[in-house]
This record gives structure tokens, C-alpha cells and sequence, in this order.
């Protein structure tokens, strides 16, 4: 490279070998302006265009940063660049035969290139002086080569000095310079020119009777392109435009989610004017109590005046399905105050802080809105007990706000927190202290007459049958909630519609709550001869037993009709409901699950005994057990307790098991001792049975009294 600095232009960094060229091509010039010297040199190879080879002079010039240079400055410049010639070489060069000669071939090792000549004696010099180096000198006089030499494998430099003139051809650029190299740099990537229609009609030799032809078809499939890429341009507008509507919609929901905002937006209270206590049936006792909060919600200054105050919050506990969450719309419904609902499990987020922020909104808005009752059902789930747990260590955020907020208003300010869980041993102690929730209401199943209120409610929605009778359906359902019972109604219209029936019937009702309690029918089981015959038997005496039997329960219905697990069974139902049961009563229940085990053994003998009784052991067993263990109902153990047999000695536990066996011992020999006596009522119970399938407490009392059944 070389570097040229002087007063008038910028420091250029050009190639010397650039340089060296255009110097070169000015040889014949040196002592005249470039613009004098292209006008006196006119030889015969360029007498054609004089004014070519004038302007190819100064744009070299222009290119390298020359041009303003002066005579004697660029004369000085070719004497510093060029090499310095003898006296007796200088007629050579301005003579007609020049000291160098420049071969613009690449040669067939880099050593020739750099040096001018090859390992062998006689070499053939690029851009080297006539007269021997010192070190082509060494090298003559050398006979062996000192090393292998690198043969060239790689392309050579015409193409690139063609670029470089091809540069310099262009026309000079008015508003400034750039060096040819550097444009030859910049424009090598750019595409070819484009064929303009008419050449390329006149190259591919097209008749002049098709010329207008193939011009119409250049242009119908020019603008068909046209078309296709303007549609292909509008489809892309509209995809880019859906995608950032999208885009922004996504971001707007993003922004009002709690991980982005903190807060949820006002919670909206319910106003429960069509719930009062009139809708809750089976819950006395808690209506009742809850009567207290109506009356502060109504009238707070009848408190305030003696100088009393009622508990902040209140815990509904009880089974699911008693009826909690009505019970705390009845208290708004009653008061007509705002209701705020909220679920435990609302609070529950994987976002920190949510929970907790949720809390404080929901207490913001009650208090803007006193008086007013706040409902949260499932309290567990957001007020269990604290723990420390590393897999979630914000979980009691929630908690500690809930604690916090129902510590942050006053007692008379006039919100009523409601909570109801089914679990009230997993709340933390701080939230059932007094303070909080402190009053503590108990929603237990309800009673028979609870029930009896209940399905009656129920039954005025549907359209049933006058004759029926709600008590008998609430009998047999002991242990059913609220909604099990509004479930039975359901299932009984159902049955009643699929039947083609008007309305609901005291038999839709039974249907229903047997399939509730023991599973639906299985008519497409099919059962031999044999075996309905030994299901007859089994149930009949059952109900043979359970008649007979003083202090035993009043039989509702018997069938051998397959249910769930069981191929018959035999239901019967408590006149009251049993808060206490004597040892008569006990041991009647014994007798009743023996009489199956033992109508098969009398029936069909010892051998032909079958497995369907092992529920009917299992029942005996356990209530023995309870009376020798739990209830102190033997005579030899005493009034004593064992709730842990494996804890007492192996004397004691021997005489437990002993008891134990002597009670079942002594009732099933009582049950067979019965159905040996009325053999003539087991025997026509039976083929009832076998006939009809499903006899009810009418038809059985009818079939032991003798009497014929009706044809059905």
C-alpha cells in the first residue's frame, strides 16, 4: 500500500500497484498539465478518440485524489514513485522501450510473482528492473534448489484488474470522488443489467409475425404477476393487521389480569329479596340463632343503646348439602341488605399476592357498602392452618390479611361475615378466636319431620299425585341431606316422564329412592330359576323374622328384583327417627340379619347354603361387638369399655371374642326357632315373591295374614 498526504486533500490510501499503473500510463506527459499533455499526445492508436483517452486521463487523476495537483508537484511525484533511472536509461524509457515491464498474467508460483523471476537460471520477470537483483544474483549462482516451491491453485488477477478498469471507465461524479477500487467494491454484487423487450426480440430471432404476440403474452403475464403479487401484498396487509389487533387485545387482557394489575375490579353484591327463612326447611334450630343477626342487621341502634355487640363473624358448620349457603342468603334476604359472595378457593392463586388483594378488595367494597353480609364459602381452603412449607412460601398471605381485615373495622360497623366449611377442625385458631368467628352454628341433617318439610317443598314444584304421603319417603330416608332429597324428587319426575305418566306416584317416589340407596336396576341380569328361588327364600325370611320379631323395625318393602351388588333386599323403616336404641332393639336388628342365613338352611339344607349372606354377618357382627365392647351390655365383661382390644391382656380378649359369639350364637338359633313356626307364611311370602318381584308393606301383611293378592 502506499500513502500519499499533502496540504490541499486528505491522506488516500491507495494500492501501489494502482498507483503505479496510472503513473505509468502518464509517462509520455511528465513536465505538462494533464490537460495540455492529452492534447499534444495524438498518436495513430488513438487518433480515432482523442477526447476518450483525454477524459480516462483525468478521471485516473480524480479517482486516486490527483487532480488538483500542479505541474511541477506531479512531475515531482512520478520522479519519487517511478524508479530512478542512469543517464543511460533514460533515453530507454523515453524512447520508446521502457525499464519495466508489466505482464498483467499470473504466473505458476507466488515466488514468481514476488520476485519476478523462477528458480531457474533464465528467469522471466513481472515487474522487474532489466539489470539482475542481488538476490536473483544468489540464486544464479546456486545449483540445487533449496526448497519445493507452492504452485498457484487459486484464480488468477484478471478478473479483478478487468473490475478495476471497468471502474475507471465510468463517468466522474460531480459532487465528489471515490476511488475506482472502492466503487468496483460497492457495485460487484449488484444484478445484471436488464434486457430491455425490442433486443430481446431481435436476439431470440422472432419472426416479425409474432413479435406483436409474444409482446401481448410478455404483457398479459406481466400484469397477471402484477395482480398476484398485489394480492399477495393486500392477504399479508390483512394477516399483519388481525395479528396486531390480536396482538393488542391480548395485551389489554394481560393488563387487567391480577399478575399485571394487583387489584380485581369492584366485586358487585347480590340483593337477595326472594330469599328469606321461608325457604329453608329442616334447620330450626339454626334459623333461630341466625334470627339474632337479622335483627342487628334490621335495627343496629336497639344494640348499640345497651351497650352491646354481636360477634363479627359467624361459622355455619355442617355436612354438605344441609343448606349453609341458603341459610346466609336467608340472613340477607331477611335483613335486605347487599350479599357478597365468595368462595375459598377464589382466593387461591399461583400468583403472589393475589389472594391477599382479593381479600382487601372484597372488605373495601363491603364497607363502602354497609350494612351488608359477606359470605365465603369453603373457608378451609383459604383459612386452614398455618404451616411452613418450602414449596409455598406466600400461602399465608391470604390468611394474614383475612385475620388482618376482619381485625380492621369496628364491631358496629355494620358487616356481617358469614363463613361455612364442612371441616371446621383444619381452621387455623387464630380465625375461630373470639373476635372473628366467634359465633359457631351447627347445620345438622335434618330430622324426619325436617325431611317430611322438605320433600313436601320440593313436591309443590312438580306435579304429583294428592294421595301421596311425604312422611313414608321421609322414613326411609334416614341420613339423607337437602339436596339428597331434592335429588330423589328429580329422579322421581324423571321416572314418571320416561314412564308416559302425568304425574308422580308414591311408586316413582320408591323407584327413586332405591335407586338412590342401593343403585339401579339390573333387569338385563339373567338369573336361573334356582337362584330367584333361593333370593325368595332369603328375603322372605327376613321379612318373615322382622315381622314376628318384638322391637324390630316396621318392614317398608321386599323384592328380589337385582340392585347394585345385592339380588333382593329387604328395607324397613324406623316410625321416628332413633336418637338411642335399647338392647331389645339390638338384638331385633341381629335376628333380622340372621333370618336369611337361616330360611336357606331350613329351605335347601346345610350343604346348599350360599354366600349371600355375608353382608347380613357383617351387620350382626359388628352391633354384637359394640355391645360387648362399647355399650356394656354383657353380662360376664361387665359395664366396661374396650376400645382397644390389642391393648388388653390375652385373658380379656379371649372373653371378648367369647361374648361375642354367644350373642350371635343365641340370635341366630332365635331366628330359626321363628321361622320353623311359621313355615306356612315363609313358604307363601316366598312365591309372592317369585311372582310379583316387589311386594310392599300393605302386600306382605296381606300374604301373612293369609289373603289373596290383587292381580296387578
Amino acid at each position: 500500500m502506499f500513502s500519499l498526504s499533502t496540504t490541499v486533500q486528505p491522506q488516500v490510501t491507495v494500492p501501489l500497484s494502482h498507483l503505479i499503473n496510472v503513473l505509468h500510463s502518464l509517462k509520455s506527459s511528465v513536465g505538462s498539465s494533464s490537460s495540455a499533455s492529452c492534447k499534444s499526445r495524438k498518436r495513430k492508436e488513438r487518433a480515432a478518440d482523442p477526447e476518450l483517452h483525454c477524459a480516462e486521463s483525468v478521471w485516473n487523476l480524480r479517482e486516486l485524489g490527483l487532480s488538483d495537483l500542479g505541474t511541477q508537484q506531479l512531475d515531482e511525484l512520478v520522479t519519487r514513485v517511478l524508479p530512478h533511472l542512469s543517464p543511460q536509461e533514460a533515453p530507454l524509457a523515453f524512447g520508446g522501450q521502457t525499464a519495466w515491464r508489466t505482464s498483467h498474467l499470473s504466473t505458476h508460483s507466488f515466488f514468481h510473482n514476488k520476485h519476478g523471476f523462477s528458480w531457474s537460471r533464465v528467469p522471466t520477470p513481472v515487474f522487474s528492473r532489466l539489470h539482475p537483483s542481488p538476490l536473483q544474483s544468489v540464486f544464479t549462482d546456486l545449483q540445487y534448489r533449496p526448497a519445493l516451491v507452492q504452485t498457484r491453485g487459486f484464480k488468477t488477477l484478471r478478473s479483478k484488474t478487468r473490475r478495476l478498469q471497468s471502474a475507471f471507465e465510468r463517468p466522474a461524479d460531480s459532487e465528489g470522488f471515490t476511488p475506482s477500487f472502492m466503487k468496483g467494491f460497492l457495485t460487484r454484487d449488484k444484478g445484471i443489467e436488464v434486457e430491455s423487450l425490442d433486443s430481446m426480440v431481435k436476439n431470440k430471432n422472432i419472426p416479425d409475425g409474432q413479435q406483436d404476440a409474444f409482446k401481448r403474452g410478455f404483457a398479459e403475464g406481466f400484469l397477471k404477476a402484477q395482480a398476484l403479487t398485489q394480492r399477495t401484498q393486500d392477504s399479508l396487509r390483512r394477516t399483519r393487521l388481525i395479528l396486531l389487533v390480536l396482538l393488542l387485545v391480548g395485551l389489554y387482557g394481560i393488563s387487567k389480569t391480577p399478575f399485571i394489575s394487583g387489584l380485581d375490579s369492584a366485586v358487585d353484591p347480590v340483593q337477595m329479596k326472594n330469599v328469606t327463612f321461608e325457604h329453608v326447611k329442616g334447620v330450626e334450630e339454626a334459623k333461630n340463632e341466625l334470627q339474632e343477626v337479622v335483627e342487628f342487621l334490621k335495627n343496629p341502634q336497639k344494640f348499640t343503646a345497651l351497650g352491646g355487640k354481636l360477634p363479627k363473624g359467624v361459622l355455619l358448620v355442617g355436612p354438605p348439602g344441609t343448606g349453609k349457603t341458603l341459610l346466609a342468603r336467608a340472613v340477607a334476604g331477611e335483613a335486605d341488605v347487599p350479599f357478597y359472595y365468595a368462595s375459598g378457593s377464589e382466593f387461591d392463586e399461583m400468583f403472589v399476592g393475589v389472594g391477599a388483594s382479593r381479600i382487601r378488595n372484597l372488605f373495601r367494597e363491603a364497607k363502602a357498602n354497609a350494612p351488608c353480609v359477606i359470605f365465603i364459602d369453603e373457608l378451609d381452603s383459604v383459612g386452614g392452618k398455618r404451616i411452613e412449607s418450602p414449596m409455598h412460601p406466600y400461602s399465608r398471605q391470604t390468611i394474614n390479611q383475612l385475620l388482618a381485615e376482619m381485625d380492621g373495622f369496628k364491631p358496629n360497623e355494620g358487616v356481617i361475615i358469614i363463613g361455612a366449611t364442612n371441616f371446621p377442625e383444619a381452621l387455623d385458631n387464630a380465625l375461630i378466636r373470639p373476635g372473628r368467628f366467634d359465633m359457631q352454628v351447627t347445620v345438622p341433617k335434618p330430622d324426619v319431620k325436617g325431611r317430611t318439610e322438605i320433600l313436601n317443598w320440593y313436591l309443590k314444584k312438580i306435579k304429583v299425585d294428592p294421595t301421596i304421603e311425604a312422611n313414608i319417603i321421609a322414613r326411609g330416608t334416614v341420613g339423607f341431606s337437602g339436596a339428597d332429597l331434592e335429588n330423589l324428587v328429580n329422579q322421581a319426575a324423571l321416572k314418571a316422564a320416561v314412564d308416559g305418566k302425568d304425574m308422580v306416584t308414591m311408586k316413582e317416589l320408591e323407584f327413586a329412592k332405591d335407586k338412590i340407596l342401593m343403585g339401579p336396576e339390573r333387569r338385563s341380569a339373567e338369573i336361573d330359576d334356582k337362584n330367584k328361588r333361593i333370593t325368595a327364600y332369603h328375603e322372605s325370611g327376613h321379612a318373615i323374622v322382622a315381622f314376628y320379631t318384638k322391637d324390630a323395625m316396621p318392614i317398608n318393602k321386599a323384592t328380589i328384583m337385582p340392585r347394585g351388588p345385592s339380588l333382593g333386599h329387604v328395607s324397613m323403616l324406623p316410625e321416628n327417627d332413633r336418637w338411642s336404641e335399647t338392647r331389645s332393639q339390638l338384638l331385633a336388628q341381629m335376628d333380622v340379619s340372621m333370618g336369611g342365613r337361616v330360611a336357606e338352611e331350613i329351605i335347601f339344607g346345610h350343604d346348599y347354603i350360599t354366600t349371600g349372606a355375608s353382608s347380613d354377618f357383617d351387620s350382626a357382627t359388628r352391633i354384637a361387638k359394640m355391645m360387648v365392647t362399647r355399650y356394656g351390655m354383657c353380662e360376664k365383661l361387665g359395664i366396661m369399655t374396650y376400645t382397644d382390644l390389642a391393648a388388653q391382656s390375652p385373658e380379656t380378649q379371649a372373653a371378648v371374642e367369647q361374648e361375642i359369639r354367644v350373642l350371635l350364637k343365641e340370635s341366630y338359633e332365635r331366628a330359626k326357632a321363628l321361622l320353623k313356626s311359621h313355615a306356612k307364611e315363609h313358604k307363601n311370602l316366598a312365591d309372592a315373591l317369585l311372582m310379583y318381584e316387589t311386594l310392599d308393606a300393605k302386600e306382605i301383611q296381606l300374604v301373612l295374614e293369609g289373603k289373596t293378592l290383587e292381580t296387578r
